[in-house]
C-alpha cells in the first residue's frame, strides 16, 4: 500500500505544484475564500469525491467512501485563508493581491489535503474506511473551525488529522509532538481612564498614557515573579490607542494584546490575575480602568495513539532519521484544537525549510517561502497515515 501511495503521489507531483502556485498567487483573507473554495471544490469533484460547498460560510467538504460504507469517518482538516501581509519574495507566482499573502503555509496545507484526496480516491477499495476532507476557512482569525462544526462537519466522525508547515524542519522530514502542540490564545483589552489636561501642567491631570505604560511594565514584571516558570505565560500588547494632541494629557488609552498559555489551570486564573494588577496600578494614580478578557481557542493537545500513527507512518515512509519527535510545544495557536473538543485528533509538522540556506524566514514573514518538494512528503505521510488508521491494530 505504501508503494502504491508513493507512486501515485510522485506522478501527481507536477500537478500538485501547479495547484499550490495557483492558490499562492490568489490568496484570500479569512471568511473571503470564495475563489479558493470554488477551485478546491472543482479539484475534489474531478477526483470523484462527493462535494459540499458553503460549509462554515466559505468552507468545502469532500467525502470519500471506502469499502466499508457504514463506518464512521476519519476527518482530514486543512485550512485555506491567507494573511494581511504584503509579499516581498519576488517569486514568479507571488501574490497578485495587494497586501494579502499566504505567509503561513495554508496554500501548502490545502494542496496536501487535495493531494491526499486525489491519491486515496484512486485506491478507495483498498482504503477500508470513509474519509471526510475538511477545507476550512478563517483559521487566522480562529473562527473557521467553529463555523464548520456549527454546520455539522463532525457528525459521525471518529477522529481527525491535521498538518501544519514548519520552516525550521527541512523539506523531506516531518515532526511529531506527543501531547501539547500549541498554546491557548486569548484576547485582551485594557482601557485606562484618566483626566485630560495641559501638557505643561501634568500634575493637574491624570495621565492615561503614563499609567498605561506602568500597567504594561507591571504585567510583564509580574509574570516572572508570580507565574510558575514551568507553566509559561506570554502576554504581548500589540496595539495602543490614545491621545489627541502632543500638548494634551490623554484621558483615555486602549491597550490590545494576546495572552498565550499551555496549561488549562493557569489559563483559568489569568483574567483575575491581570485585573488585579491593572486595578492596583490604576488605583495608585487615581485612574479608572476596564479589563475585557476574551477566551479564544484552546491549545492543541495531540492524542497519543494518533500521534503514534503519524510517527509510524512517517518512519515507514521516510526512515526514522527523517521523523523528529519535537521536545517542546509552540506558543502559537491553532483552531484545529476546537475539533479536538469533539473527537481525538493529532496534527503533524511538515518540514518545508531549505537545508542549503542560512535563513529560512519564519511564518507570517513577508519573505516566507517553502521548499515545494515538501508537498509530496506531506501527501504521502497523510495518505499513508489514513490507510494505517483503518488497518486492524
Amino acid at each position: 500500500m505504501l508503494t502504491l501511495i508513493k507512486d501515485l503521489a510522485t506522478k501527481l507531483a507536477p500537478r500538485l505544484i501547479e495547484i499550490r502556485r495557483h492558490i499562492h498567487s490568489h490568496p484570500e483573507l479569512s471568511g473571503q475564500e470564495y475563489q479558493t473554495a470554488a477551485f478546491v471544490a472543482g479539484v475534489l469533484s474531478s477526483s470523484g469525491l462527493r462535494v459540499q460547498e458553503g460549509v462554515g460560510k466559505t468552507g468545502v467538504v469532500g467525502e470519500l467512501h471506502g469499502s466499508s460504507q457504514d463506518q464512521p469517518f476519519l476527518a482530514i482538516r486543512t485550512d485555506m485563508d491567507a494573511l494581511p501581509i504584503q509579499e516581498s519574495t519576488a517569486l514568479e507566482y507571488a501574490s497578485r493581491k495587494e497586501g494579502v499573502m499566504h505567509a503561513c503555509g495554508h496554500d501548502v496545507h490545502t494542496t496536501v489535503g487535495l493531494g491526499t484526496a486525489m491519491v486515496l480516491s484512486q485506491m478507495a477499495e483498498e482504503l477500508g474506511g470513509n474519509v471526510r476532507f475538511l477545507f476550512q476557512p478563517a483559521e487566522e482569525i480562529a473562527q473557521g473551525a467553529s463555523w464548520m462544526i456549527e454546520d455539522g462537519v463532525m457528525k459521525n466522525v471518529a477522529a481527525i488529522l491535521g498538518v501544519h508547515v514548519f520552516p525550521s524542519i527541512s523539506a523531506g522530514s516531518i515532526g511529531v509532538r506527543y501531547g501539547a502542540l500549541t498554546a491557548a490564545a486569548d484576547d485582551l483589552e485594557i482601557i485606562i481612564m484618566g483626566e485630560s489636561g495641559h501638557g505643561a501642567r501634568p500634575h493637574e491631570a491624570i495621565d492615561a498614557i503614563w499609567i498605561a505604560a506602568q500597567v504594561i511594565t507591571a504585567l510583564q514584571q509580574a509574570i516572572s515573579r508570580t507565574q510558575n516558570p514551568l507553566r509559561p505565560v506570554v502576554l504581548s500588547i500589540g496595539k495602543i490607542n490614545g491621545g489627541r494632541a502632543s500638548n494634551v494629557i490623554a484621558d483615555k488609552v486602549q491597550l490590545l494584546g494576546t495572552v498565550r498559555s499551555l496549561h488549562p489551570e493557569t489559563r483559568a486564573q489569568l483574567p483575575n490575575w491581570i485585573e488585579k494588577i491593572v486595578a492596583n496600578v490604576c488605583h495608585s494614580y487615581g485612574a479608572g480602568y476596564q479589563v475585557n478578557y476574551h477566551q479564544g481557542v484552546p491549545g492543541v493537545n495531540n492524542d497519543y495513539a494518533l500521534t503514534q500513527l503519524f510517527q509510524s507512518a512517517g518512519e515507514e515512509a521516510w526512515g526514522s532519521d527523517r521523523v523528529q519527535v519535537l521536545p517542546e510545544p509552540s506558543l502559537g495557536a491553532e483552531d484545529f484544537s476546537v475539533y479536538l473538543e469533539h473527537v481525538p485528533g493529532a496534527m503533524f509538522r511538515l518540514g518545508v525549510g531549505y537545508s542549503d540556506r542560512i535563513i529560512n524566514h519564519p511564518l507570517h514573514h513577508p519573505e516566507f517561502e517553502v521548499n515545494e518538494s515538501a508537498i509530496v512528503t506531506g501527501v504521502i505521510t497523510m495518505a499513508y497515515a489514513a490507510c494505517k488508521y483503518f488497518q486492524p491494530r
